[in-house]
């Protein structure tokens, strides 16, 4: 076979290929020593990201949810889990009650399909932001001190390179990122934050622009306002709990950077 490029290899290291191509990937690496290394290198390193910083799901249950799950005693709820199941509640009324609404008129397939990947993105990416950026312990997966690893890992993940615009001018530096799953595969979520601690987090997923999608967008998410756009076969979503024209100045900054690059 031809040498596999690194999106296959990526794909034959996380068990993604057929049978088949497995075979041919396998048979190909025993004559190139130089290829088995590498994936021997990448393979470490997603060892080491695990090991440094366990996915959710691998982690312990805070024991606060585990006693939220238990059956419900005679004293009354702590005020903490009230206020948030009620910000809870209002938040999935905000986005649900506009998802739901919006099936009362059903378009053409094609024309509905579009309008999902269109609504689908500032959905996505301003839930990712209310459940990420409030986090204090641990809001990113890799910080910032460890940058060129994180963008090499998401760049890898992501299976095209991945380049945190810079909002420095904007005075919002970089915290660090995270892989969360995604319709059509991971995406990646950079988070930044400024002097008073104001937390910005920039969506990123793979996929080409739906037909009617050019240039900016604006949604209202519940407490999160999103600017959203499209980008060399990528979608991007910029989300922040603050003022549309200020958001709306820091997309403009990301964009410019991430259409030059």
């Amino acid at each position: 076979m031809t040498e596999p490029n690194a999106e296959t290899l990526q794909a034959y290291l996380d068990g993604e290929l057929t049978q088949r191509q497995a075979e041919e990937v396998a048979a190909w690496l025993e004559t190139h020593p130089d290829a088995v290394r590498r994936l021997d290198q990448w393979r470490e390193q997603d060892d080491a990201l695990r090991e440094l910083w366990p996915l959710p799901e691998q982690e312990a249950m805070p024991s606060r949810l585990l006693a939220a799950a238990r059956p419900p005693s005679r004293r009354p709820a702590p005020a903490w889990l009230s206020q948030a199941m009620a910000a809870g509640l209002v938040f999935a009324l905000g986005l649900g009650g506009g998802w739901y609404g919006r099936q009362a008129y059903q378009p053409e397939p094609s024309a509905q399909a579009a309008d999902y990947a269109a609504d689908s993105l500032p959905r996505r990416a301003a839930m990712a932001h209310v459940v990420y950026s409030p986090d204090i312990q641990r809001p990113v997966e890799i910080g910032v001190d460890q940058e060129a690893q994180m963008v090499a890992w998401l760049s890898r993940r992501m299976r095209s390179p991945i380049t945190p615009p810079q909002l420095a001018p904007a005075g919002y530096e970089l915290i660090g990122g995270r892989l969360l799953p995604g319709e059509q595969g991971p995406v990646a979520q950079l988070m930044y934050h400024d002097a008073a601690g104001q937390r910005v987090t920039l969506y990123v997923a793979n996929g080409a622009r739906p037909q009617s999608e050019k240039g900016f967008h604006f949604a209202s998410q519940g407490p999160v306002n999103v600017y959203y756009w499209w980008e060399h076969g990528r979608g991007y979503a910029l989300s922040a709990g603050m003022p549309r024209d200020k958001l709306a100045a820091l997309a403009a900054l990301a964009q410019r950077q991430l259409a030059a690059g």
